[in-house]
């Protein structure tokens, strides 16, 4: 039998169950804390995502427990997938937690921006989608809330016209919140409209609006405008466009 320390990956095949109530439909991904799946409820049909920790990374059931904490603390968010229930299976003789959360529909938007013309948006769609996070993470930021590690692989996205719906995927500091924390979301928030018009290749052909939210990525000269996803949000309503 393999101890619990030894476990980084569970390999969970299509039609197997987990309990009698979830069958796995697919891995939709992994990483440094665990796996997630898709997963169906056996009763109802419904789909959900399961997210199963690696033991050795769970101590103490330490860190599902400050994810779901945190997860239900911000269930009034509506840019954050809505937690449902904690329990504990067993796997291959092994105790692992699992913890089951909303589906949602999309893509992540790594794959979004890899899939459009040289891989990445014209400037006013960026600002498009950079307001449609920055809305969504004010209502994070309000409570004192923040996100920890914004980045195109945890965040994703539907398309509606010129709209954007988006969700993320993950969650990643679980210490007390703090001013810094926040001015953190609001550096990443803007490198992902940098990564998202072409990143330094591009910069020097965008228009006004885009290099004066960017600043370079200066970091100093950001956070002095911009010091919540609130002001960020306020600013881009307030764009003038030539």
């Amino acid at each position: 039998m393999r101890e619990a320390k030894d476990v980084f990956e569970f390999n969970l095949k299509p039609g197997q169950m987990l309990t009698r109530y979830y069958e796995v439909v697919e891995l939709l991904g992994s990483g440094w804390e665990g796996e997630v799946y898709l997963v169906r409820e056996r009763c109802t049909g419904i789909e959900r995502t399961a997210k199963l920790f690696f033991p050795a990374r769970n101590r103490g059931d330490k860190t599902a427990m400050r994810y779901a904490q945190k997860l239900n603390a911000l269930r009034h968010c509506p840019i954050v997938i809505q937690y449902h229930n904690h329990m504990g299976i067993t796997l291959k003789g092994i105790p692992v937690t699992m913890l089951i959360s909303e589906f949602v529909e999309g893509e992540l938007l790594s794959q979004f921006l890899a899939r459009q013309p040289g891989q990445r948006l014209p400037a006013f769609q960026a600002v498009h989608l950079l307001h449609a996070l920055a809305r969504g993470m004010e209502t994070v930021h309000t409570i004192g809330e923040y996100h920890g590690d914004l980045h195109s692989d945890n965040i994703i996205l539907q398309r509606y016209g010129l709209s954007f719906d988006i969700k993320l995927v993950d969650m990643y500091h679980w210490g007390p919140p703090s001013r810094a924390n926040i001015k953190e979301d609001v550096m990443d928030m803007v490198k992902l409209l940098y990564e998202s018009i072409g990143g330094q290749k591009h910069y020097s052909k965008q228009p006004a609006p885009i290099k004066s939210i960017c600043s370079g990525l200066k970091r100093t000269l950001v956070l002095k405008r911009f010091r919540s996803a609130g002001e960020l949000r306020q600013h881009l309503e307030m764009i003038q466009w030539d």
